[in-house]
């Protein structure tokens, strides 16, 4: 019963990052806009919210053809790195969810943070990601992989602090550059957000694998 449920709601999140994905894209709305931290067209991959839905998404995909070989019998178990590989994309959506929550809607405003595609994007698909991971998806998830779960924000983060720090305008970074605003208008601040946001992450990471022992024991 969890197998099935677990196919349907990887398939889902498949679907829903192919939409959203498309509406960013093109540019398309279905909901009055506020285009805060949005943009159309191969701008749109400069944001980790849409790499690390992106990602989701793809390791939701490769996951649920083990699943369905699983459930057809093809094979007896869904190998170990292919487990890693759905938690290191859960790990990263999960950031995604936490970030928009408690920094960016406040700052922002929530309306703004989770309409058209971002509804997609910083809602649904991280809390069914989630969801999958912590109590569908059995999994005896090892807390020596939990470095695993930084791997998307260090890569992302080295993107991110190498082009604010090449577009300094008079020493400053630029909301252009900045556009998620971590540093607040100083340079210096990145000796603090950067180690605070992987710190966050892997605290995300274990926080994750407790939760998909402790509940799936369940």
């Amino acid at each position: 019963m969890k197998l099935k449920a677990s196919i349907i709601m990887n398939i889902v999140i498949v679907i829903l990052v192919a939409i959203g994905t498309t509406f960013m894209f093109t540019g398309f709305t279905f909901m009055p806009a506020e285009k805060l931290l949005e943009v159309s067209s191969i701008e749109m991959f400069k944001f980790y919210t849409v790499d690390s839905n992106i990602l989701v998404a793809i390791v939701s995909l490769i996951f649920v053809i083990y699943e369905i070989r699983l459930e057809k019998g093809k094979i007896k178990e869904i190998p170990t790195s292919i487990y890693n590989l759905k938690f290191l994309g859960v790990a990263g959506i999960t950031l995604t969810f936490i970030v928009t929550l408690f920094f960016l809607a406040p700052m922002y405003g929530f309306y703004a943070m989770y309409n058209n595609n971002n509804l997609f994007f910083h809602l649904i698909v991280p809390i069914l990601s989630i969801v999958s991971f912590i109590f569908i998806e059995k999994y005896d998830v090892k807390y020596k992989y939990s470095l695993l779960g930084i791997i998307p924000m260090a890569i992302y983060s080295i993107f991110y602090t190498t082009n604010v720090l090449t577009h300094l305008v008079d020493g400053k970074p630029t909301y252009e550059y900045d556009f998620y605003g971590f540093l607040f208008g100083n340079v210096k601040n990145a000796f603090i957000t950067l180690p605070v946001i992987l710190l966050v992450t892997y605290l995300i990471s274990l926080l994750l694998i407790f939760l998909n022992k402790k509940l799936l024991k369940k």
